[in-house]
């Protein structure tokens, strides 16, 4: 029984060391596992600190390789500098030295030259003492002289130079009357010649050419077709055309071509334009006629005013004010006796240029007065001025400069002439419109009575447009359809048609038409 409690205490102790045994190496173990972990760890964590730090380095590195680099390029931009303002001092001590020994060689030469005038000096001065004393001696001569002949002619000196003034007088006046002769004679001889040089060489100079305007203008179309599209239904877009233009539109069997027919020139120009716009665009109908005839009459103003602004640049004229430059643009679409006025004006400005060059005076203004002298054959308002004065008066009001104004109002002697401008656009304005085929009087009095015809039917109550049409043929008369009724239409055409047979001259017999329209307008919105 103790035996195998002895025995079993062994064993239990025997179990219990070799349960401790296994517990401590179990524990040893897991320890040494731990530590290769955590040594494994330690290493991973050591290199990525090494990583870390070392692209940290690198980093930096690359930063003060970086800053390094522009500190480098900045030392070597100062270097440059440096250097070039180097060569700079350089040259210019250069250049000190260079002037400083041109100095020191002019110094040297001046002092040679010094030197001689010093020398020459006295020479200068020993050659005076001896002509003064010279001059002595003369003058005692003189006196000498002069006593002598005193005594031998009984007159004193004084008394012998009044005499002598007064016989050289005498004999000068007679020298300069018969000089002031001879030039006044070959004067009157030469003039006449001289005259005749300037005026055949400003026309040669200036040769432009002569523009005869007409009373027609062909507007080509590209079929026939288009010709009954103008003329609408039972005749109703031609009607309209013709009532807003003013404007004859003649379509006969001429191929490819209408004919419009105006006096004024800026009527067949709006025809034209306006023809063009409404066959490009193929609306054609009374509403659309009136609206695009407004809208071509808006362009050909704007138009006269460009051409007014080209004609001034061309002729090299400056300053002139708006309003005289829109009358300058007007001229294009009149005329003075068939010659086109803007053509004449050009012509007469460049003639002006050359006569005043060739008699010694300013051309530009010359040039100025010349393209401004007939700006009155172009008014706004009817008045009853000569065109000459008018045109002064409007020169006047758009502040040309005096002797300019005097030029445009004297050209047909209207008024009297106070500078050579004057008579030079007199000459001149002569020169182009008397040259063989500029003007044409015929054209001027049919124009003339086609205006006097519109104006005498405007003058009535009620009527807004008046157009002479068929060369003065036929008078068309609009009225406005609230002032006059169809009564009363009939009584204004009779006495149209009185007042034209009792105060007017002309061929043939004149048709007055009276037309009265009454129109409803709506819009749908």
């Amino acid at each position: 029984m103790g035996l195998t409690i002895a025995i079993a205490v062994v064993c239990f102790a025997v179990g219990a060391g070799l349960s401790y045994l296994f517990f401590r190496y179990g524990l040893k173990t897991k320890y040494e596992n731990i530590i290769k972990e955590a040594e494994t760890e330690a290493e991973v964590i050591k290199k990525n600190k090494l990583l870390e730090v070392k692209e940290k380095f690198l980093n930096k590195k690359a930063d003060l390789e970086k800053e390094v680099a522009l500190r480098n390029q900045k030392i070597q931009q100062v270097e440059n500098k440096l250097k070039q303002r180097e060569m700079v001092l350089n040259q210019k001590q250069d250049e000190v030295q260079r002037k400083r020994n041109e100095a020191e060689a002019i110094k040297a030469n001046l002092e040679a030259q010094i030197a001689i005038v010093d020398k020459k000096k006295e020479e200068w001065d020993q050659k005076k003492e001896e002509l003064d004393q010279k001059k002595e001696e003369l003058n005692k001569v003189h006196q000498q002289e002069l006593e002598k002949l005193e005594a031998l002619s009984g007159l004193s000196a004084e008394e012998a130079k009044e005499r002598l003034i007064e016989s050289l007088k005498e004999e000068a006046k007679t020298e300069a009357a018969s000089y002031i002769n001879d030039i006044m004679d070959d004067a009157k001889m030469t003039a006449n010649k001289e005259a005749k040089r300037i005026v055949i060489q400003s026309i040669q100079r200036v040769a432009t050419e002569t523009a005869i305007e007409n009373s027609v203008t062909v507007f080509h179309i590209d079929s026939d077709e288009i010709k009954g599209r103008i003329i609408g239904r039972e005749g109703r877009n031609i009607r309209a055309l013709e009532a807003a233009t003013g404007v004859e539109i003649v379509v006969d069997d001429t191929p490819e071509a209408i004919v419009l027919s105006a006096f004024d020139p800026v009527r067949r120009e709006i025809a034209r334009l306006a023809l063009h716009q409404l066959v490009t665009d193929g609306r054609i109908h009374p509403a659309r006629i009136e609206e695009v005839v407004a809208k071509v009459k808006k362009q050909v103003e704007e138009e006269i005013i460009e051409t007014g602004k080209r004609t001034t640049i061309d002729l090299g004229i400056h300053g002139l004010h708006p309003e005289l430059i829109r009358i300058i643009g007007k001229m294009k679409y009149r005329s003075s006796y068939g010659q086109n006025l803007l053509q004449h004006a050009r012509e007469t400005a460049n003639l002006c240029a050359v006569m005043a060059s060739e008699l010694g005076l300013n051309p530009k203004k010359a040039k100025r007065a010349g393209l401004l002298h007939d700006i009155g054959k172009v008014p706004d308002e009817e008045n009853e001025l000569p065109h000459a004065l008018y045109g002064m008066k409007l020169a006047e009001k758009f502040k040309e400069k005096p002797d300019i104004c005097n030029a445009i109002g004297a050209h047909h002697d209207e008024v009297e002439m106070t500078s050579l401008l004057a008579p030079i656009v007199q000459v001149c304005d002569a020169i182009s419109g008397a040259r063989p085929g500029a003007r044409r009087e015929i054209v001027e009095a049919y124009i003339k009575r086609l205006n006097d015809l519109e104006n005498l039917a405007m003058s009535y109550p009620g009527v807004t447009k008046t157009y002479a049409i068929q060369a003065g043929r036929e008078l068309r008369v609009i009225v406005g359809a609230d002032k006059i009724d169809d009564k009363q239409t009939e009584c204004l055409s009779a006495e149209i048609a009185k007042k034209i047979q009792d105060e007017m001259t002309y061929p043939g017999q004149v048709k007055i038409t009276v037309i009265r329209e009454t129109r409803a307008v709506s819009f749908a919105k």
